[in-house]
């Protein structure tokens, strides 16, 4: 005997059939249906009765994952964006979040109510590790008092200033000799970029920089890699969609805890040989800084300065300044080496403003604002987070004529700002003149936010842009860029991993001028 039933709910319609069952087998069949009718019903009523943003109606238990294409996450995306608008409802499994789209939405939330949307959502792929420690993890008082200190002591130990400019300088000299090595021989780019980015960190955080074949310092990078893969592939985005269930499923995944862990240890052995010579007279870095603020907290029954969230916050410095900023570059180059005429402009700057000998400074920034514009262009086109890190509302919230309950996620897409038609002209092709006004000069675009906006900005932010200006002005006042292949439009346009845009493998030939 055949049983059919349809039902229809939001235009969405469910086919069961049962055949030749008997009794018992009925009832086992109808008990199900009616649970799942009546979850499906407490979700619609859930979903509707709030004022939520709209978006499509999710399912019990994986909510809109349906509507995620695999892989595709910020196509899929942004197609929402086109077809629910600039706000919208969106379910990974039970949890709810709140997309926001296009730079105006964005700005409103994060800027305009920076308050309201202030605090930090889970990041599950590294919430097994940080558990609400360090300054990129954590929020309320800990992450106010972590904030201002680590902005404090960049500044003070020279974040715009010469000792950092001097240190960048160093190493973008370092990378050029090792470039050198390889004659005009075709090479990845790779390793040389992290090896000269990370290096600024060991020199900022731990008062000395590594030799490139340094096994440690080679062992460290080689897990910062890692760490990163894991969270990118297909069982760190099932963890960041399903956090309680996938931390009882065996998996890969849980090797990215165990490296993370190894690196905070591989921190925590500089900090200790800093503490066998520490002078609280005479700070040498930036762990010096900490271990002083450490001791005079000591007596400070409300200090969050332990030695747990100084080694988070050192742990979130350096892995996320190390991969945007080695990214931002590797793809730099690899526009350059797609687009001839960009580079010949930029040697043609270069060489006007500095020559070919004198060592490049960061004052030479404001008389090149082509290259200004070009690095804004290459932050802007390759997105590295095109989703953004996730924030929080900090209490119920009007947004738009919508209800946001207090702690709903948000997700602010950055790829939504950097793509946006009423901002930039052509969004989806590499074009300095984003960033150029009609006299050549460097125009800046409130919506180019590579760094975030609002209360959650990146710390680093003058840090990177002065690592950028002067790496990217080094090597190019040195070589011309080449490469035996020939890249596509589509070769060179970002390449989605997970949670994180990357360009494609290459190698590219670096011939002396």
């Amino acid at each position: 005997m055949l049983y059919i039933c349809n039902f229809d709910s939001d235009n969405n319609w469910f086919i069961f059939t049962v055949c030749k069952m008997d009794v018992a087998g009925l009832g086992t069949f109808l008990l199900v249906l009616i649970t799942f009718i009546l979850t499906l019903s407490s979700w619609n009523t859930m979903y509707k009765k709030v004022n939520l943003p709209p978006g499509p109606t999710p399912l019990p238990l994986i909510g809109n994952l349906m509507n995620i294409k695999k892989g595709k996450m910020v196509n899929s995306l942004m197609k929402l964006w086109e077809q629910y608008g600039a706000v919208y409802t969106l379910y990974f499994g039970t949890k709810r979040i709140i997309v926001l789209c296009g730079y105006d939405a964005v700005k409103e939330a994060l800027v305009n109510q920076a308050e309201d949307f202030g605090a930090r959502g889970k990041i599950s792929t590294l919430d097994p590790v940080t558990q609400d420690y360090g300054l990129s993890f954590s929020n309320g008082e800990r992450w106010r008092q972590m904030r201002h200190f680590t902005l404090k002591t960049l500044k003070n130990f020279g974040m715009g200033k010469k000792s950092i400019e001097e240190k960048i300088q160093e190493e973008a000299l370092c990378l050029v000799e090792e470039i050198r090595k390889s004659g005009e021989t075709p090479v990845d780019p790779s390793k040389l970029i992290m090896d000269a980015v990370s290096n600024v960190f060991c020199s900022i955080m731990f008062g000395r920089r590594f030799e490139y074949n340094e096994e440690k310092f080679s062992n460290l990078l080689t897990n910062v890699n890692e760490i990163f893969r894991l969270m990118s592939n297909t069982w760190g985005q099932l963890e960041s969609i399903f956090p309680s269930v996938m931390a009882y499923i065996p998996g890969p995944h849980k090797k990215k805890n165990t490296l993370s862990e190894e690196l905070i240890s591989f921190l925590h052995e500089r900090v200790k040989s800093n503490q066998e010579t520490f002078d609280p007279s005479a700070p040498r870095d930036f762990i010096d800084e900490y271990l002083m603020k450490i001791e005079q907290e000591k007596k400070n029954p409300n200090s969050e300065f332990t030695m747990r969230n100084t080694l988070l916050t050192f742990f979130s410095i350096f892995l996320g300044g190390t991969e945007t900023s080695t990214t931002t570059i590797k793809h730099g180059l690899l526009l350059l080496i797609k687009y001839p005429e960009i580079q010949a402009k930029l040697h043609m700057e270069i060489d006007h403003v500095i020559g070919r000998n004198r060592i490049v400074n960061i004052n030479d920034r404001n008389a090149m604002p082509y290259m200004e514009a070009v690095i804004n262009e290459i932050q802007r086109f390759s997105d590295i987070a095109p989703l953004n890190a996730p924030r929080k509302v900090t209490k119920d919230v009007q947004f738009r004529g919508y209800s946001i309950p207090k702690d709903t996620e948000i997700y602010p897409l950055l790829c939504t700002v950097h793509r946006d038609p009423k901002y930039f002209s052509s969004p989806y092709e590499f074009n300095p003149s984003h960033f150029l006004d009609e006299q050549g000069r460097f125009r800046k675009s409130e919506a180019m936010m590579a760094f975030s906006a609002g209360k959650r900005i990146c710390p680093g932010e003058s840090l990177a842009r002065m690592e950028l200006f002067l790496f990217f002005t080094t090597i190019l006042q040195n070589f011309t860029l080449t490469s035996p292949t020939h890249f596509t439009e589509d070769d060179v346009a970002p390449k989605m991993a997970g949670f994180m845009n990357h360009p494609i493998q290459y190698k590219a030939s670096f011939i002396s001028r």
